[in-house]
């Protein structure tokens, strides 16, 4: 506390629960202002992942389906990931097959852009099929 002093900086607590308790002498407020600072470069480091929806219906046209495959290849460039997903109205729950051969297309469509991060899944009226994009060389 005597040297802490004498060099006018703060004695900090390292490791309290050591025997004895670890010790070291700094400026306190200096130490906080780069922790903060290492912080905001990490957080400025690190993506914000952006989920894209498409959505399809069981017997979605040809023309139709290729629109939306182009949308999703241009969600996979920029860099966000997708959910593809086939609604089925009313009594169209019957073409659940259909809707997950139109899911799997459009992952073998989209394979050079993103892989498929989850397979089709039916969830209540809806099979679902998530798309990562590929990251860039």
């Amino acid at each position: 506390m005597k040297l802490a002093d004498e060099f006018e900086l703060d004695l900090v607590e390292i490791s309290p629960n050591a025997e004895p308790p670890v010790c070291k002498i700094m400026d306190y407020k200096k130490f906080v202002y780069e922790q903060k600072k290492r912080e905001k470069v990490l957080k400025a480091k690190s993506t914000q992942v952006t989920i894209k929806e498409i959505r399809f219906g069981p017997q979605t046209d040809e023309h139709d389906y290729e629109f939306k495959r182009k949308n999703a290849e241009k969600f996979l460039k920029e860099g966000s990931k997708l959910k593809a997903f086939v609604f089925f109205k009313g009594r169209s729950i019957i073409y659940k097959d259909q809707g997950q051969i139109l899911l799997l297309r459009l992952a073998t469509d989209l394979e050079e852009f993103g892989k498929v991060e989850a397979m089709p899944v039916l969830e209540g009226k809806r099979m679902i099929m998530f798309i990562a994009p590929k990251k860039k060389k």
